[in-house]
């Protein structure tokens, strides 16, 4: 089968990118064909999760305060983000029936609120534009031919048939004359992203920076009933039945862009009593900094959440970047939580003083333990339902020290949750390879990337999927002018 522009992925960026190949193709003369294939059996897995289902699609902050928050080389990304930016995707959006609305952060949600909106909507855009989206589809292999690329492909259908699925599995072989390649990393494995793209661009050539976690939860020392080293991570790309001329892969040492992870801590990993007393509660306009090798090196304002894998919500996921890039080199990693950012120290120890002797004098705080009245007085700062966890890791803390310890709550950090539930993947394929102004290989003539599969990460709040949109748009658009 031929397609003149082919994209291996269909996520956020690969489908956007058939977009806009497609718009380029329809005003051509020549015309053309775009055609996406998806190993998984439906498209647009990992953006049905993002958000906890609710999906942040863009933030409209403007290029100086988006900027800030990408992590990566900005000027790679400017060209990209100047083409499609936070304002054109929401109106590709709405011009194809999904209207959105700006929250709390300049973070855009479908007005459902519904992930599914955000997907339907992408496939919707790429059937009215001409793409074919072929599902169940997983490449093999690349090769470089003089018209392009040839890739040889499973393609599994499946049937139902009374009340189970049968499958039947068919080589098949692709070509084209242009080819995208917006597979994801390796964050959310069960969504498809296994760092296909990475092993396809090394072949290829290209340069691959060494893989981590980002957005992710670390784990307080103490949080899990235990925390074994996860050990060597196993190999991602295993050798699979042979069928036709698809070529065999054989198992291979891990390449050095997939590292392993001494501290990665398996969210399945059991909460000891510590991570119950934690779980499930939020802290709401908190001071959070991150500390390495006991020297501040990050700080931020906003929201934390304590779930089943540890510390995360906004302020967690922006630190966790740093955390696990420190953690990964073996050094020592803490936070400290402000919980009165707003309020001096001084007068915090006035009002801590002020509070006790209300309670004490409280009648009824007759016949109360100290260990009682004092959770009282907590309580009257802090959240009711975290005033145990906080307790029983700052267990000498007194009326006098109250002050200094919600100004200053130390969790030392044991380690992290790895690829199987982080929210992105750091590093990637290194940018200097590639012409930013088209998103072109500079090693491979003919051959594009996009998305997640590049060394391209941003903070949580809907940069990531802008910049999904955006690269894959500039990467489709570049690819069908060339043709």
């Amino acid at each position: 089968m031929r397609s003149d522009i082919i994209i291996i992925g269909g996520g956020a960026a690969g489908l956007v990118a058939a977009v806009g190949a497609a718009q380029v193709l329809s005003q051509s003369q020549n015309g053309g064909t775009v055609t996406v294939l998806e190993k998984m059996p439906k498209a647009g897995r990992k953006v049905m999760i993002t958000g906890k289902g609710r999906c942040n699609f863009t933030n409209v902050k403007v290029w100086q305060d988006f900027s800030a928050h990408i992590r990566t080389d900005v000027n790679f990304v400017s060209p990209a983000w100047h083409n499609l930016t936070p304002q054109n995707v929401i109106q590709l959006f709405k011009s194809n029936g999904m209207p959105s609305v700006v929250e709390r952060g300049d973070r855009a949600y479908p007005t459902s609120h519904m992930a599914g909106d955000v997907v339907d909507t992408l496939l919707r855009a790429c059937t009215l534009a001409g793409v074919k989206v072929v599902t169940d589809c997983e490449v093999k292999t690349i090769d470089v031919t003089p018209r392009g690329f040839s890739l040889d492909c499973v393609q599994t259908t499946r049937k139902q048939v009374r009340e189970r699925e049968e499958l039947t599995i068919e080589p098949v072989e692709y070509n084209c004359s242009k080819l995208i390649i917006a597979t994801g990393g390796l964050s959310y494995p069960g969504t498809g992203s296994t760092g296909d793209g990475y092993m396809w661009a090394e072949e290829l050539g290209h340069s691959v920076a060494s893989c981590y976690p980002s957005l992710t939860a670390l784990v307080p020392v103490g949080y899990k009933e235990s925390t074994p080293l996860a050990g060597e991570i196993k190999q991602a790309f295993r050798g699979k039945t042979v069928y036709g001329k698809v070529k065999e892969r054989k198992i291979a040492p891990l390449p050095k862009w997939y590292p392993t992870f001494e501290k990665h801590i398996e969210r399945v990993t059991p909460m000891s009593d510590l991570g119950e007393l934690f779980n499930g509660n939020n802290l709401d306009n908190v001071q959070l900094t991150l500390m390495v090798n006991g020297q501040d090196v990050q700080q931020e304002f906003g929201d934390i959440e304590f779930t089943d894998g540890g510390l995360e919500g906004p302020l967690g996921f922006m630190v966790s970047r740093k955390a696990v890039k420190a953690l990964n080199e073996g050094q020592k990693v803490a936070v400290s939580i402000d919980l009165k950012p707003a309020v001096e120290l001084e007068k915090l120890d006035a009002d801590v003083h002020q509070k006790w002797e209300e309670v004490i004098n409280d009648d009824r705080s007759k016949g109360q333990s100290f260990q009682r009245l004092f959770r009282i007085m907590l309580g009257k700062f802090i959240p009711w339902n975290i005033t145990l966890a906080f307790l029983k890791t700052n267990p000498k803390v007194s009326v006098d020290t109250l002050a200094a310890t919600m100004k200053d709550w130390r969790l030392d950090i044991a380690g992290f949750v790895g690829f199987e539930r982080c929210v992105i993947t750091a590093g990637g394929i290194s940018t200097a390879e590639i012409t930013a102004k088209t998103l072109e290989s500079k090693k491979q003539p003919g051959l594009y990337f996009a998305g997640e599969v590049l060394d391209m990460d941003c903070d949580t709040g809907g940069y990531n999927l802008q910049m999904a949109f955006s690269t894959g748009y500039l990467a489709g658009q570049s690819a069908a002018k060339a043709l």
